[in-house]
């Protein structure tokens, strides 16, 4: 059943033409995952679709109730993020069940609320469209996705994965098609080359002609009509190349390495230690005492639901808080949603230099990788979005004179081209970071230790998020293999002592 459509929908932003969609249509059950750059006019859609807003030029035909739960809501101090936004979330369920459109719902929500939106979510009866940043959660939900690029909607049947699969593809026809293009290019150029060469070589008399031979057979129009003639297919080609649909390289962005302080003298050692750390804010206890310490090179992610504790725990580690111990070779850096590591006045690129000894050409690369090509880099910080400064403060903490990255959930406020970015740069990032986020896919895609705060208790798990899920799923099996690593690694030592001192009492004990 179709429960709205939009024709010949066109809004301009200013004179930027924002939207430019010539049929959209949503029927009854779909699960639309709406992804693009920020800035692209997601949010403007759904307002749009909702009424909020009305088009510059189109009509809005809608055949069923709708509910938009906004990204930006009242705040109450009384309550968190998290439990504001469940509110709406519960409000929106109990109102509709025609069409429901839900802008960044995830934001400031824990696992165990994603978890609680996702059931309601399967089990709503309408259609849902939803902007969102949250690669797992669109897996989860959607059944296709829309992407706004230039202005306009190109639909991918399938979750998020399925739709980056796409896309890869996309970019492996268009390198294809750049290169088909290039090299008949190239078979044109020459080939008008040739004739341009071989026209001025017309107009010239024959070394062996004498002029006498030469007024006899009439050359100089001979030689006229010839070089007539190869300039016209010479022109031919020219005009064949003229027609040639252009294909513009794609974008390719350089390796990176990024030097971080004293690489050498902490490689593969242990950098931070903590002993006997507890956590409690006033009388309260968050954590009991546990024990952890972290190597270089690690990446850290630290999990757990709202007001568990996490900040905290990031927090005690930054101040050496008691029962932590940081090398003297540690430079820590610090990542905080409030951003206040930027000069507003400055741009891009002095703000990146300002505590950065890497040279121009790695700062640009590593700009570049967070979308910020040419001369963007000139811009002034205070005329960015929110999104932008993030990556910013990002981009200047991976290239500071530090070793240690603490991150207070990074990837909020970013969208998911710029994630995909952020990991990349992180995962060829030769130092250590610790991080708190509530994105899953980043976590999965980046982390190699994971810290998770549970029921006032801590667990360190060193391994990646894919491998701590399946731990959690099958207890036993890890307990099974636990159990077997230390069967071969007492076995492993009876052999050592049997061939240095053998006894009857050790070959018993092998035999055992």
């Amino acid at each position: 059943m179709l429960l709205l459509q939009g024709t010949s929908i066109k809004y301009y932003v200013q004179e930027r033409l924002l939207l430019d969609i010539g049929l959209l249509q949503i029927h009854d059950k779909q699960r639309i995952g709406l992804v693009g750059k920020n800035g692209s006019g997601k949010t403007t859609l759904l307002n749009i679709i909702k009424g909020e807003i009305s088009p510059d030029q189109g009509k809005i035909n809608r055949f069923t109730s709708i509910k938009l739960v906004p990204q930006i809501k009242n705040t109450n101090i009384r309550k968190s993020g998290g439990e504001i936004t469940q509110v709406y979330l519960q409000s929106a369920f109990n109102e509709s069940q025609g069409l429901l459109l839900l802008d960044e719902p995830t934001t400031h929500l824990d696992y165990e609320r994603i978890s609680w939106l996702e059931k309601n979510l399967h089990d709503f009866l309408g259609a849902v469209l939803i902007v969102s940043h949250d690669r797992t959660f669109l897996d989860q939900l959607c059944t296709e996705i829309w992407e706004v690029k230039d202005a306009t909607i190109t639909v991918y049947k399938g979750n998020y994965s399925e739709y980056a699969d796409q896309k890869a593809l996309e970019r492996k026809q268009h390198q294809v098609a750049f290169e088909k293009y290039e090299k008949e290019k190239q078979k044109i150029e020459v080939a008008i080359r040739k004739q341009e060469e071989r026209a001025q070589r017309a107009t010239k008399k024959p070394k062996n002609l004498s002029a006498s031979d030469a007024r006899q057979k009439g050359a100089k129009p001979y030689y006229a009509n010839k070089q007539k003639k190869l300039r016209k297919t010479a022109s031919a080609f020219e005009t064949r190349l003229a027609q040639l649909e252009e294909v513009k390289k794609l974008r390719e962005l350089p390796p990176i390495k990024m030097n971080v302080i004293n690489e050498q003298a902490i490689n593969n050692k242990i950098i931070i230690r903590g002993e006997e750390v507890f956590g409690k804010m006033g009388n309260n206890l968050l954590w009991n005492p546990f024990n952890f310490h972290i190597r270089s090179g690690e990446k850290i992610a630290v999990i757990g639901s709202n007001g568990i504790g996490k900040t905290t725990l990031l927090k005690k580690i930054i101040e050496e808080d008691q029962g932590i111990t940081i090398s003297p070779a540690v430079k820590l850096g610090y990542f905080s949603q409030h951003i206040t590591i930027l000069k507003e006045q400055k741009s891009i690129l002095e703000n990146i230099q300002l505590s950065s000894k890497q040279n121009e050409t790695i700062i640009r690369t590593v700009l570049a990788r967070m979308h910020f090509w040419d001369d963007d880099v000139y811009k002034k910080v205070a005329i960015l979005s929110g999104g932008e400064k993030v990556k910013v403060a990002l981009a200047k903490l991976l290239l500071s004179e530090v070793n240690v990255l603490v991150l207070d959930e990074p990837t909020n406020f970013l969208d998911i081209e710029s994630l995909e970015a952020l990991e990349t740069l992180i995962k060829s990032y030769k130092g250590t970071i610790i991080f708190v986020t509530h994105d899953r896919m980043f976590i999965k895609n980046v982390a190699t230790k994971i810290l998770e705060i549970e029921n006032k208790e801590v667990t360190v798990f060193n391994g990646t998020y894919e491998a701590y899920e399946e731990r959690v799923k099958h207890p036993q099996k890890d307990k099974n293999e636990d159990q077997l690593l230390l069967i071969e690694t007492k076995i492993s030592d009876v052999l050592a002592r049997l061939s240095i001192e053998p006894s009857e009492e050790l070959d018993a004990e092998f035999q055992w």
